[in-house]
């Protein structure tokens, strides 16, 4: 019988107290539960449903400073301080609907208030237990003020701690902050010398290069317009020596010839010039509303007349006609440049082609592809660099702007320019470029 659950050791005593174990061989036992009950050092409490107090120990009177016979019968609240019994009720009401043995107030200060009104902290255990039919609640409670007292001396402890560690760490900081400062003093003296040493090595460099520059420009100046003029000099010589009529065919021929050496020279200049303006950032475009058709007629035009012997130039003859709005003399010298390229780099009796894409919307798309010398693959990394010319293109004419210009332009019009090429099979160009400039 000493072995009995404590809640049943309470059920016990108080069906004693309601003569309900007498003549029933519990005499002897419960004398000793009621030694037990009375000798534990928690508050016992025992209510009923509607918070009537039915039952206490004396460590429970001595806790709250009552005697038995003034809490038996009270309502529990008469323990609880005023401000607590509004949300103590509704706790106890969700307590009685789903009883079970657990700790009171979990995560929560609980407090209890004696006769004399003196607040205090506790512990509530709580035990459910049933007894002729009837629910009641029994509750350990557990003063445990020195336990906080404790705490406090604790938390004060920690936060003299916290302050004191505070205080060394800003001291700390402190002194990291006025070393940092001192590197970073160190570090800035440092990083003006470098700059300085880095801008005096790129002086000299770009002086060495200006001057590389100079002397690879007035080579490239000297060749590119030597060889052109020398052919307008032969061809104008020769056409004077054929004064018949019937020799007008060949008086055309080096008209021709004459047209085509002045048009490759009035493009040197013009790439010339477009260099300048681009670099000095004076170029100024003019966006107009034209034709496509009347674009695309300008530049097969103008690159019909420089095809080699047998080369032929495919375009698509019928396109849907309609206004582009982008600078129109900008379009016609990278489309003539692309296609100057094409032919240059192409061998007699080949094919060139340019296409045209303007299903997007907002986008039409440019195609110029020929089945020349192709660009080398270690080159082509490089093939937008000013002044750069692909290995196997040296003994050809050109003065390695021409893609340089083409680029740049594009980009300033919003436009892009890709390629793919392959060394003795040809290459292709592939432009895009907004229908109308925003």
């Amino acid at each position: 019988m000493i072995f009995f659950k404590f809640n049943s050791l309470i059920s016990l005593i108080f069906a004693h107290k309601l003569d309900l174990v007498r003549n029933k061989g519990f005499g002897k036992d419960i004398e000793i539960f009621k030694l037990i009950f009375e000798g534990i050092s928690e508050g016992v409490i025992v209510v009923d449903t509607s918070k009537n107090i039915v039952e206490v120990n004396t460590s429970a009177c001595d806790m709250f400073g009552y005697s038995y016979t003034e809490l038996v019968g009270q309502h529990l609240d008469v323990l609880l301080p005023q401000k607590f019994h509004h949300s103590h009720q509704k706790h106890t009401s969700d307590y009685l609907e789903t009883p079970r043995r657990r700790q009171m107030g979990i995560g929560k200060d609980l407090y209890g208030i004696t006769k004399t009104g003196c607040e205090f902290p506790v512990e509530v255990g709580l035990n459910p237990f049933k007894l002729q039919g009837e629910d009641f609640v029994m509750s350990l409670v557990t003063d445990i003020t020195i336990r906080k007292e404790s705490e406090k001396v604790i938390e004060k402890l920690n936060a003299d701690l916290e302050k004191k560690i505070q205080r060394r760490t800003e001291e700390l900081e402190r002194t990291v902050s006025e070393l940092t400062n001192l590197n970073q003093a160190l570090e800035i003296e440092v990083n003006k010398r470098k700059i300085a040493e880095a801008k005096t090595k790129d002086a000299l460099q770009k002086e060495r290069e200006l001057g590389d520059l100079k002397t690879k420009f007035l080579s490239l100046v000297s060749h590119e317009f030597k060889t052109p003029l020398s052919g307008i000099s032969t061809s104008t010589t020769l056409i004077g020596k054929y004064t018949q009529t019937d020799q007008q065919d060949k008086r055309d021929r080096h008209l021709k010839t004459i047209k085509n050496k002045v048009r490759y020279l009035t493009g040197i200049l013009n790439d010339f010039l477009s260099v300048e303006r681009l670099e000095t950032g004076k170029v100024s475009y003019n966006f107009v509303d034209f034709s496509l058709t009347n674009l695309m007629n300008e530049v097969i035009y103008g690159a019909n007349i420089t095809l080699k012997e047998g080369q032929n130039l495919h375009y698509p003859k019928e396109i849907d006609d309609f206004t582009l709005r982008q600078d129109k003399n900008v379009l016609e010298l990278i489309f003539s440049n692309l296609l100057s390229n094409a032919i240059k780099y192409s061998p007699e009796h080949t094919d060139i082609y340019f296409k045209i894409d303007s299903s997007d919307e907002k986008i039409i798309k440019f195609e110029v592809q020929d089945k020349g010398m192709g660009i080398p693959e270690k080159d082509q990394k490089h093939i937008f660099d000013r002044y750069f010319r692909a290995e196997n293109a040296l003994l050809n004419q050109g003065t390695g702007i021409g893609l340089n210009i083409v680029k740049d332009h594009l980009e300033n019009l919003d436009g892009k320019i890709r390629f793919e090429s392959e060394e003795n099979k040809g290459t292709t160009f592939y432009i895009e470029i907004p229908k109308r400039h925003a």
